[in-house]
């Protein structure tokens, strides 16, 4: 055993090959949930004459209660299964999605194949993380999350787009979804097939680091560890928006007279600014001050949201989203980055299940924003509302957090 692990060689350049064939895999994970997010209003009205808050509220609440559960339940399972198992099962969960939505004659068939989306988007997501995280080690922590983040949120923004012209241009919304066929079955033979473990790659990273033992993983990923608390509060703001703006941004942009293929595209500028920035905010997290970067990243996504308040404007509109999608890219890869420097390889991937757990709860959280206070004070309140709790984040990061890189500005260094 011994020997394994010297032989075992950590690096994105030695383990060039399984690095990039985990970042196309991500990017199946992230086309997956990508052909919804622009045309699941129009699918419920179209086809279940169901209004677009109700379906939103139910369709999202359903995809980011199973997605938080699956990613809590990533990090209990890691210490007894392997990485390339729990990524196995996330797209054994993933291949009736597509067929469900595409011969749905019920809602519930709908919601059904969110909930297995959400499986897959926690269990596949979350074990491409911890297997990158295990080849690079602690050099170019940042870089790999950022490309990580990148393909999977490219990939959203791209297939957002690609969603809302086939169903624009078929007539038929429904079509959109048979992408993920495709997606879901290449998915899941590339990591029979291709994919290693790579269990021997933490463990010759714990054998070397100096990272100190939580004394009890949860209190300290939830709350109680300075930066690690922080992240995971910082990280449940960002997912509580997104869901927000998953939901209501459609109807937004539909209610101001764009097309389908219209809102298909505004849509995807977000997360398309959000998956390509973090090829920079990732590698800069190496680099600079992660908490300050998270701070930035907090403030402008807030201020952004809040410009949407006033976006009586095409450019202004294109505006506020290029700066939204630019803030969550700063804070979103260094998010895992920030977890992973922070916890021992042993505990890592229950750490990183935790905080995934808390983030991507916040989509429940704003789909139910979404959904309940938009009937009950409008789309300007809640996007009002949702950009000072956003800056409120960004506020308490500064204060609270510390630097293990070097600082923009001055700011407290970590201690032990």
């Amino acid at each position: 055993m011994k020997n394994n692990i010297t032989e075992t060689q950590l690096g994105l350049r030695e383990n060039a090959s399984q690095f990039w064939l985990l970042v196309l895999i991500n990017g199946f994970v992230g086309a997956m949930v990508g052909l919804e997010r622009s045309v699941v209003p129009e699918f419920a009205e179209t086809v279940f004459n169901i209004s677009g808050n109700t379906a939103l509220l139910s369709f999202i609440v359903a995809f980011g209660l199973a997605k938080s559960f699956a990613n809590l339940m990533m990090g209990r399972l890691a210490s007894k299964y392997t990485r390339k198992q729990l990524l196995t099962l996330g797209w054994l969960f993933a291949l009736p999605v597509p067929w469900l939505l595409l011969f749905a004659n019920s809602w519930w068939l709908v919601i059904a194949a969110n909930l297995l989306l959400g499986l897959n988007q926690g269990l596949a997501w979350s074990a491409t993380v911890v297997m990158k995280i295990d080849l690079v080690g602690e050099k170019n922590r940042g870089l790999a999350m950022g490309i990580n983040e990148f393909a999977g949120y490219l990939a959203v923004g791209l297939m957002s787009f690609v969603a809302g012209y086939i169903a624009s241009t078929t007539g038929v919304v429904t079509y959109a979804f048979a992408p993920g066929i495709l997606f879901s079955v290449a998915g899941l033979l590339l990591t029979i097939f291709f994919i290693r473990d790579t269990h021997a790659h933490a463990k010759t990273e714990a054998a070397k680091t100096s990272i100190p033992m939580l004394g009890n993983i949860w209190q300290d990923t939830t709350w109680r560890h300075g930066n690690l608390g922080s992240v995971t509060i910082n990280g449940f703001i960002n997912n509580l928006n997104d869901g927000i703006l998953w939901g209501l941004l459609p109807v937004l942009l539909l209610s101001k007279g764009y097309s389908l293929a219209e809102t298909g595209l505004l849509a995807g500028i977000y997360p398309v600014v959000w998956g390509l920035g973090q090829l920079v905010t990732g590698k800069l997290g190496d680099v600079l001050c992660k908490k300050q970067l998270l701070t930035i990243g907090m403030l402008s996504q807030g201020l952004a949201i809040g410009l949407l308040y006033f976006a009586d404007s095409y450019p202004i509109l294109v505006s506020a989203l290029v700066i939204l999608g630019a803030g969550t890219a700063l804070v979103y890869p260094n998010f895992l980055s920030v977890v992973a420097e922070n916890t021992h390889p042993s505990q890592r991937p229950e750490s990183l299940g935790i905080f995934r757990f808390w983030r991507d709860f916040g989509y429940v959280a704003g789909a139910l924003a979404a959904g309940v206070f938009s009937d009950l004070f409008g789309l300007s309140a809640v996007l009002i509302g949702t950009a000072m709790l956003t800056f409120t984040a960004g506020v308490m990061t500064e204060i609270r957090m510390c630097c293990t890189k070097k600082s923009l500005w001055h700011s407290p260094e970590c201690v032990g």
